[in-house]
C-alpha cells in the first residue's frame, strides 16, 4: 500500500487545470451546472481533465474562530426552531448545519453550526438572546 502525502499550496503557484477542476466541481455542487459536460465547458477544460483530477484536488475552506456549535433542547412545539433560527438571521449569522432529534417527552435536542463572520454580535451575546426566545429550554456553545 503506498503512503499518501496531501499538501495545502496556494492557488496562485497552481497550473490552471486545477483551479478550473475545482471550478467545475464548485458548479456541479452548486447546481450551477446540471452536467459534467455543462460544467467543463464552463470551466473551459475538457472532460478528460476534469475526471483525471476531481477525485485528487479539494478546495480548502478555512473554519475558524468565527464557527460556533450551538446546542439546545426545544419544546416540541410549532415555530420553536424557526424562532431561533429567526434570531440567528436578524444577528447576521449564517446557519450551515441544523440537526435535531426526534422529540422525547415533549423536548427535542438541536445542535447548529453557525458561522458568525457577518454577525454583528459575539457568540457570547447571541446565545443569550438564543436562550430567551419563547420554547428554549437550555442552549450552549460547544
Amino acid at each position: 500500500m503506498s503512503n499518501i502525502h496531501y499538501y495545502l499550496i496556494e492557488s496562485s503557484i497552481l497550473p490552471e487545470v486545477y483551479t478550473k477542476v475545482v471550478k467545475a466541481k464548485r458548479l456541479l455542487l452548486t447546481g450551477e451546472a446540471r452536467s459534467v459536460s455543462a460544467a467543463v465547458k464552463l470551466a473551459g477544460i475538457s472532460r478528460s481533465a476534469y475526471y483525471k483530477y476531481k477525485d485528487k484536488i479539494f478546495e480548502y475552506t478555512k473554519t475558524g474562530e468565527d464557527t460556533v456549535v450551538v446546542t439546545a433542547k426545544l419544546d416540541d412545539n410549532a415555530g420553536v426552531l424557526s424562532a431561533v433560527m429567526a434570531v440567528l438571521y436578524q444577528a447576521g449569522a449564517n446557519v450551515l448545519s441544523v440537526n435535531q432529534s426526534i422529540p422525547v417527552n415533549g423536548v427535542a435536542d438541536v445542535t447548529m453550526t453557525v458561522s458568525l463572520s457577518d454577525a454583528a454580535e459575539k457568540s457570547g451575546e447571541l446565545l443569550e438572546k438564543v436562550k430567551k426566545t419563547v420554547g428554549v429550554r437550555s442552549a450552549d456553545l460547544l
